[in-house]
């Protein structure tokens, strides 16, 4: 029957180890947590592992609003469902899942279209508390609420999510690569395939070879990308770039007297037929922008800038130009349709997310995944809960 659980924990309170923020930019603490039971169309998961994004770190060191603390951050991860609340019917304890910020109600007028993946009945927003009853199932042990990360809080060894932040999949597939799907690789593969829809044999300019940006570049690859430019500030880029298909670098500090977008249309002639946003600088929108061919050229925009970065284009270059701009939230991917196919892909062979890994930490270690980032050294680090 739907809601109905077998699990000994099911109905009851749980408590574990969670990896709280309470101050912007302070280290994370590893505290006993009280996580609540799943309430109506929620889901409590066992956390098996988890990834640390750029918009983790984002988060961890905003001091303004939408910045709120205590916080539990983390929204890249895999686990098992171990209980789950009523009208719960699309996944079962002990069910393989990846826990998704981006809803898929599978129910609103975005949801049934092939155009959106803006869900409407759980619009997606920097929310510290559950989707439809705006409360948190974090405490500590002194009874304060914790607050949530992106509907997941992944930094916890159990978390409560709700079910239309819950994608269910193959059960063979490993918790280190099944975790990358969560945000960033999907982000990335997502916007080349699905929002972009790179033809075969055009031209792809990338801005930012973190990850995010390799993603793209490997999801250009795989539609038939004929030319990869990676354009980045770290020479050492172009060599792991190769390895998703970049094809081309542009050291934007070595460009000389001439702007990027000069460099990128004497390399091409006539600019780029698509180009990606991967940083989160609107003065790397406008270079990317720049790039774009005229008539057909997309400048799609997936890096996560501050809340009151402002874009100013004028309207004679918009209207004689001919090119597009958009915004690319989780890459345009339906989480529960697509990620799926991701995962197919991956298990065929034809996706590398392995190469995305760079280090592996305990759950002990966490800070060291923040410091890794910070330092540029990781692409993505993987945090065990119990390895």
């Amino acid at each position: 029957m739907a809601g109905k659980t077998s699990s000994t924990t099911a109905g009851k309170p749980i408590r574990c180890r969670a990896a709280i923020v309470r101050k912007p930019g302070a280290p994370l603490v590893i505290e006993e947590v009280i996580v609540a039971p799943p309430q109506p169309r929620e889901v409590r998961i066992k956390i098996i592992c988890t990834s640390l994004c750029h918009s983790d770190v984002t988060f961890w060191k905003l001091e303004h609003p939408p910045a709120i603390f205590p916080r539990i951050l983390g929204h890249e991860a895999m686990g098992v469902v171990e209980s789950v609340g009523e009208g719960v019917h699309e996944v079962v304890e002990g069910d393989t899942v990846i826990p998704i910020f981006l809803p898929d109600c599978g129910e609103c007028t975005d949801c049934l279209s092939n155009k959106s993946n803006l869900c409407s009945k759980l619009p997606f927003s920097v929310s510290p508390y559950m989707d439809r009853d705006k409360t948190s199932r974090f405490t500590d042990i002194n009874g304060e609420i914790l607050y949530h990360f992106l509907f997941v809080s992944s930094f916890s060894e159990y978390t409560v999510v709700d079910i239309g932040h819950v994608t269910k999949i193959d059960p063979q597939t490993p918790p280190i690569s099944a975790c990358l799907l969560s945000c960033g690789v999907s982000t990335g593969v997502g916007a080349a395939w699905k929002t972009a829809n790179v033809e075969a044999g055009s031209t792809v300019a990338i801005f930012g070879l973190g990850a995010i940006g390799l993603a793209v570049a490997e999801g250009a690859r795989l539609c038939g990308a004929k030319r990869i430019i990676g354009v980045d500030v770290n020479q050492d880029k172009f060599e792991l770039g190769k390895k998703f298909g970049v094809t081309d670098f542009i050291n934007s500090r070595n460009c000389g007297d001439k702007t990027v977008s000069q460099v990128i249309m004497d390399m091409t002639g006539d600019g780029a037929d698509y180009c990606f946003e991967c940083v989160g600088m609107s003065s790397l929108v406008h270079e990317a922008y720049a790039s774009s061919r005229k008539g057909w050229g997309k400048t799609v925009v997936l890096g996560v800038d501050q809340p009151a970065a402002k874009l100013t284009f004028s309207s004679s270059e918009v209207l004689h130009s001919g090119k597009s701009l958009m915004g690319s939230l989780f890459g345009g991917l339906k989480p529960k349709s697509d990620v799926p196919i991701l995962i197919k892909r991956y298990m065929d062979k034809e996706l590398r997310l392995d190469e995305f890994v760079t280090h592996e930490v305990e759950f002990e270690d966490i800070n060291k995944a923040f410091d890794l980032l910070l330092d540029g050294k990781s692409l993505r680090c993987v945090i065990w809960m119990k390895k």
